[in-house]
């Protein structure tokens, strides 16, 4: 795959995981039960993909399906722990401490991958970072309850970036499909077993919560089969690099959805982020070429 197309792709799952904290806000259903959904729903409809590789599930090796399940579980801990932080805090400060992510990947990759660190990238990250503290700085909460969903928000990063990190060890071997599927199907079912042991209703939700629940496993989610794909050809940190544009995009979307306007000093930020995700993406494409895999995961 050339990096032009990984950069396309890379700018639309910024775009996909957006919508998420927005979808979020838009519902009153319980954190779990939306999780839940999201992961049934969206294996539901990669379904035709998953039947067309149906092939790779008798080449998943033992120890390929034990960092699945651990996989599945650690993408659950993200989608429960993110969902619930969003009730307690703002987008704006959510959305911002998840913009850690390429940080805690970048550490967890020089721990366990032994991955080099290019003092540019450090530059890079330096100058997002200093957006998306631009960006969500002045809107960070304030009292217990915020502390509390800002908790959860990091806890939700570390999570999700030793998902990915499965992922990119995993994910070479197994057709990105497949991979996506299963993990969904064991997020989902580690999601469904909490709320059966804490007497969460799994039905009793209205229309505006159901559409929620599809938007969430078609946009959000969409991406994370993204990023999977993108596993056989990027690092972790690459990945996570990207999603320093949330911040960007859900501050767009709650001006014209949930009506928070956005300052001066927040646009500036926005063009920081921006600007430090591309020079990143152009120092990736200068220092390698993305080498495929199989055929039958592209």
């Amino acid at each position: 795959m050339k990096q032009g197309t990984i950069n396309i792709l890379l700018v639309i799952t910024i775009i996909c995981i957006s919508l998420s904290a927005i979808l979020v806000k838009l519902s009153d259903a319980p954190s779990t039960i939306m999780v839940m959904y999201r992961m049934f729903l969206a294996c539901v409809l990669i379904f035709p993909m998953v039947f067309k590789y149906r092939h790779s599930f008798s080449k998943i090796k033992r120890k390929e399906w034990i960092a699945i399940v651990f996989a599945g579980v650690f993408l659950a801990g993200h989608f429960g722990l993110w969902f619930e932080s969003l009730k307690h805090t703002t987008v704006a400060s959510s959305t911002l401490i998840l913009a850690l992510q390429p940080a805690i990947a970048l550490i967890g990759g020089l721990i366990f991958f032994k991955e080099k660190l290019d003092i540019r990238i450090v530059v890079a990250m330096g100058i997002a970072f200093i957006g998306v503290v631009i960006v969500g700085g002045g809107s960070l909460g304030s009292g217990s309850a915020a502390l509390y969903g800002n908790i959860l928000s990091f806890l939700a990063v570390v999570s999700v970036v030793l998902y990915l990190m499965i992922g990119q060890r995993n994910v070479k071997s197994i057709n990105h499909w497949v991979y996506s599927f299963l993990v969904f199907m064991v997020a989902g079912i580690t999601v469904a077993v909490i709320n059966l042991i804490g007497g969460v209703s799994f039905t009793g939700y209205n229309t505006n919560d159901w559409l929620v629940f599809i938007m969430l496993a078609i946009f959000p989610t969409g991406a994370h089969i993204i990023f999977n794909l993108l596993l056989n050809y990027v690092n972790t940190t690459t990945v996570s690099m990207s999603t320093l544009g949330e911040p960007v995009g859900a501050s767009i979307l709650a001006v014209i959805f949930l009506q928070e306007m956005l300052t001066p000093v927040e646009m500036i930020g926005g063009v920081l982020i921006i600007v430090g995700i591309f020079y990143f993406l152009r120092l990736q494409a200068g220092s390698k070429q993305a080498i495929p895999k199989e055929s039958e995961s592209v």
